[in-house]
């Protein structure tokens, strides 16, 4: 008889701690039934009791559902990320909300992965598995399993802007440069970045007439689209994501802060992918 495949976590010769928050005692119970033979698995049945619990367990990874009294997954992954202490935990959230905004939302408050009720219970181990299987080193390499990087494209009228902007992406993503507006969309036609970062004030065309045009464009409607610019108000903001920016950053940008804003939104437009296909061969 063919021995199950051992996990990296056994291979290793550890056992790996998870914490698995959700009101509803039932899934406590199953989700630690298929999980702890593997792993450590610690059940709070609130998002308050998780993190009196965090006070004396530091885990390798939380599951937690959407859907609670008092405080929801959505303020309790809040509270993580702002703490120095648990924001470097990976949470993945194990919920009955399927809508594409609890998914993105889901995503773009930081966790790492979202599991919708129900699942399959060999689908739970690979998905916690792969993102126990040091996550920092992937995200920090940003490429495949064959090396690529992802792909990013920076346009700014400024040379001197553009060079920081790619010196500060290197290491972890395949950059292009583009110094006059209206080349994107030739540039678009033959290759198409995982992410673009447009300049808001460029002469010909603005940083806000290339979204909208980018958006028209087969195949680019969900790519993720980075406004940084000098204007930094909230009508610039509000009106970039309102025409379809992903996010907005202000000049001078910090290295840091580009690059894990470049990483987290390419991570959520491939998960996005990936959930959108599961969703279709389930339904199919």
């Amino acid at each position: 008889m063919k021995e199950p495949a051992k996990s990296l976590s056994q291979i290793a010769g550890t056992r790996r701690k998870i914490i698995y928050v959700d009101d509803v005692q039932y899934s406590l119970v199953s989700a630690k039934n298929r999980l702890q033979n593997q792993y450590d698995v610690f059940t709070a049945d609130s998002a308050g009791k998780m993190f009196e619990m965090l006070e004396n367990i530091t885990p390798d990874l939380i599951l937690m559902d959407v859907n609670m009294p008092d405080v929801d997954g959505y303020e309790a992954i809040k509270t993580l990320k702002a703490d120095g202490r648990f924001s470097a935990i990976p949470v993945v959230f194990l919920t009955g909300k399927s809508d594409r905004e609890s998914v993105v939302k889901g995503l773009s408050l930081g966790a790492v992965d979202y599991i919708i009720k129900p699942y399959n219970a060999s689908k739970l181990i690979e998905i916690v598995e792969n993102n126990l299987s040091s996550l920092d080193q992937k995200e920090a390499s940003a490429g495949d399993e064959t090396g690529n990087k992802p792909v990013v494209l920076i346009v700014d009228d400024v040379t001197s802007m553009l060079r920081a902007m790619q010196y500060a992406l290197h290491d972890r993503f395949k950059v292009y440069i583009l110094s006059k507006s209206q080349d994107v969309l030739d540039f678009l036609r033959t290759k198409k970045p995982d992410l673009i970062l447009l300049d808001y004030l460029m002469p010909v065309l603005n940083g806000f007439d290339l979204i909208q045009m980018i958006r028209a464009m087969p195949d680019y409607e969900d790519t993720p689209i980075i406004i940084i610019t000098t204007e930094g108000t909230m009508d610039h903001v509000n009106k970039a994501i309102s025409i379809g920016a992903s996010d907005f950053i202000v000049k001078p940008f910090k290295p840091r802060e580009l690059n894990d804003k470049v990483a987290r939104h390419i991570r959520i437009a491939k998960q996005m992918r990936l959930f959108r296909e599961d969703l279709k061969n389930n339904m199919g």
